[in-house]
């Protein structure tokens, strides 16, 4: 029985050691060869993107949707890739559209890609839009110059006065208020109606 205990006491005392050693000793050494691994792999990607574009700060561009509607867009950063000259890529994207009826839609986003020649954006990552009472929010919004609609995709939620929806996918029109929400598989519309 006493060499059982002893046998135990052994093997915690082990353990304790391993766990020691790993955690003051390997663990850093893990650690610094990660950071250093991620520090060369960000000046590589750096340095193809300076290699191969333009970039900008504080960039503006002005266009037209659907045939008569101006709108602005407008960045903190952009470049621009040298096999890619029509698409400009974009940081903290503000998208201002201008509607016939006078009301203001400000669309914001993390990133965007903008084509200088057809006036198409395309905005990712937290895009929220807005006309002051419709509020929109979703991972992806498609600003097509040729259509009204913007195509709004990826956990979309439209908060409005009369209720709010969640769905995978919608068109939507900020000048007529009209949408079209569709899901991308067998799941259904969320739609939460207030008086």
């Amino acid at each position: 029985m006493k060499k059982k205990q002893q046998n135990i006491q052994i093997i915690l005392i082990s353990i304790g050691l391993l766990l020691i050693l790993i955690t003051y000793f390997y663990y850093p050494y893990m650690k610094r060869a990660q950071l250093i691994e991620n520090q060369s792999a960000k000046k590589g990607l750096e340095s193809t993107l300076e290699d191969q574009s333009t970039s900008f700060e504080n960039v503006q561009y002005k266009g037209l949707y659907d045939v008569d509607k101006p709108f602005t867009i407008t960045s903190e950063e952009a470049y621009i890739l040298d096999e890619e000259p029509e698409f400009v890529y974009m940081t903290n994207v503000h998208t201002i559209l201008y509607l016939s009826d006078g009301r203001i839609v400000n669309i914001k986003a993390d990133k965007g890609k903008y084509n200088k020649v057809t006036y198409d954006c395309f905005l990712k990552q937290n895009v929220k839009a807005t006309d002051g009472e419709t509020k929109i929010f979703a991972e992806n919004l498609d600003l097509l110059a040729t259509i009204s609609s913007v195509k709004i995709y990826k956990n979309v939620t439209l908060n409005y006065p009369a209720g709010s929806l969640v769905a995978d996918k919608m068109d939507y029109d900020f000048e007529t208020k009209y949408f079209k929400v569709s899901m991308f598989e067998d799941k259904s519309v969320k739609i939460k109606v207030t008086k």
